[in-house]
């Protein structure tokens, strides 16, 4: 007989899992979003039989409430084209699939890890203080900001460079339209900024 805590366990690993499949082979982006916010969702409950409270709330707060619902409004507003996605999508199947395989290899030896050498999750990980002594945010907070500080900044970093990444390849020109040009005025003569013309008395140009 499972106890209760290990059948929410399977409950919320089952529709963790089996949403996070129905992201990628969703044929619809919006039904797509929506299948990640009920992956996002699940693994806050995961979050939470282990005692990580502060994550769960995290990543309800963070991804679900902001990032996951910009998501989906920037699907509905950008109206894509499945067949455009689609038609290009075989073009980097390759690509993709050496990263899969990548993936796939780094998941083999996480998982087989301990089969191969028991004591090597006693070498790499540390150990947890008493929710007692110390609460669970500080815990995080001075592994991460220790230990972890400089791949905490290159996650920025790479964030950042995502986000302009994002903007250049979603900006569009369009023709007749005025736009400002900060080198054009920076370099204004008063030749080619004034325009000096002799009025005759009494009369209008």
């Amino acid at each position: 007989m499972l106890g209760l805590q290990a059948l929410f366990f399977y409950l919320f690993a089952l529709v963790t899992v089996g949403s996070a499949v129905s992201v990628v082979v969703a044929r619809n982006p919006v039904h797509a979003v929506l299948f990640l916010i009920l992956t996002f969702v699940s693994a806050a409950g995961l979050f939470l039989l282990t005692g990580a409270e502060f994550l769960a709330l995290i990543l309800i707060v963070v991804y679900v409430g902001a990032v996951a619902i910009l998501f989906l409004f920037v699907v509905m507003m950008l109206d894509l084209d499945l067949g455009d996605i689609k038609r290009g999508a075989l073009d980097y199947a390759p690509i993709g699939a050496i990263i899969g395989v990548i993936l796939l290899a780094e998941l083999i030896i996480v998982v087989t890890g301990n089969y191969f050498d028991p004591q090597l999750s006693v070498a790499t990980a540390m150990p947890t203080p008493p929710l007692a002594e110390v609460s669970n945010i500080r815990a995080l907070g001075s592994v991460l900001y220790t230990r972890y500080v400089f791949f905490f900044q290159l996650a920025g970093l790479i964030l950042f460079v995502a986000m302009i990444g994002a903007i250049v390849l979603t900006l569009r020109h369009k023709e007749g339209i005025k736009r400002q040009s900060i080198p054009r005025q920076v370099a204004r003569t008063p030749e080619t900024a004034i325009e000096i013309r002799k009025v005759q008395s009494g009369k209008g140009l």
